[in-house]
């Protein structure tokens, strides 16, 4: 499958750069999170990706365009935004705000068609905001206000949605319920999710893959190799397990034993079972049958299990 975002040697920053060397690549149906404390940069790397701000160095291509090379509008054609904080249209209700999306395609004067209307009434379905969709944005929640915004960027219609903090405002349900949402559409719609946030617990559950960025280095990979490879990321207290999933029979030590699963469950619905997967000094074996094979991360176990299953 070819990228449809590909980052070369991209330097990010204002007056001087604060990461360099950033070096990534997204396929469309990935599910990113980015994350890192405040002040690394993340901000200004989703800025960097909007061609808001110019790259300090390197280069950045969407389905193999570079991005400097697209407008304002063409770059709205493929990647929808939505930031932690956004100024609220005066006298707007939630559904005016969502419909909002549609107009990137058409003249400020056009009216929404039928298939329009439908694709905004099934996002306020989905969002739960039905109740809300007559009321003006200046009288909701700030969870409700928040889920409008997201609603608005679904409706955009775009191959990637970027998300600056999107669950900043929201409770636990409704911070699940959006997750959840915006990876079923990732996978159902073939889209880019890429979302920034503080808190990594999201990435066990939510993301395939995690951009991290700390002491002005960027880190990018499958979610599970990552928090492996930092150890301040994971805390696996906090981690379930389905009993559902019919898994490989796994040896290793409990964190990577954990860490396999979880990038197992997500990633296969099949039954895994006939596979033995050992963990042997630093080494993975993969064995199925008269099949073995050795790997050096879970990246190369999905493709490995992909290519036998």
């Amino acid at each position: 499958m070819k990228n449809f975002l590909d980052i070369k040697d991209l330097a990010i920053g204002y007056k001087n750069s604060i990461v360099n060397g950033i070096n990534t690549q997204l396929q469309l149906g990935d599910v990113v999170l980015l994350i890192g404390n405040n002040g690394v940069g993340k901000t200004t790397l989703i800025k960097t990706l909007l061609n808001q701000l110019p790259a300090k160095n390197g280069q950045i291509f969407l389905n193999q365009e570079k991005s400097t090379n697209l407008n304002v509008k063409e770059m709205a054609h493929w990647i929808s935004i939505v930031f932690s904080k956004s100024e609220i249209p005066v006298h707007y209700t939630v559904r005016d705000l969502i419909s909002l999306g549609k107009y990137i395609h058409y003249p400020y004067y056009f009216e929404l068609n039928t298939n329009d209307k439908k694709e905004v009434e099934n996002i306020i379905r989905q969002l739960n905001l039905t109740s809300y969709q007559d009321q003006q944005l200046r009288r909701l929640s700030d969870g409700n206000l928040q889920k409008a915004f997201i609603g608005r960027a679904l409706a955009q219609n775009t191959p990637m949605i970027i998300l600056d903090e999107p669950t900043t405002h929201l409770d636990e349900t409704n911070k699940i319920a959006i997750l959840k949402l915006l990876r079923t559409i990732a996978k159902k719609e073939n889209k880019i999710i890429l979302f920034s946030s503080h808190d990594w617990r999201l990435a066990k559950e939510f993301a395939d893959k995690i951009w991290y960025i700390k002491d002005q280095k960027f880190y990018s990979g499958i979610t599970e190799d990552v928090l492996l490879q930092h150890k301040e990321l994971t805390q696996p207290t906090l981690f379930d397990f389905d009993d559902s999933f019919l898994a490989p029979h796994i040896i290793a030590p409990d964190l990577q034993k954990e860490m396999l699963y979880s990038v197992l469950q997500k990633n296969f619905n099949s039954d895994l079972s006939s596979f033995n997967i050992r963990f042997n000094n630093n080494i993975w074996e993969v064995t199925n049958g008269n099949i073995q094979k050795k790997c050096n991360s879970f990246e190369d176990i999905l493709n490995i299990i992909q290519n036998i299953h």
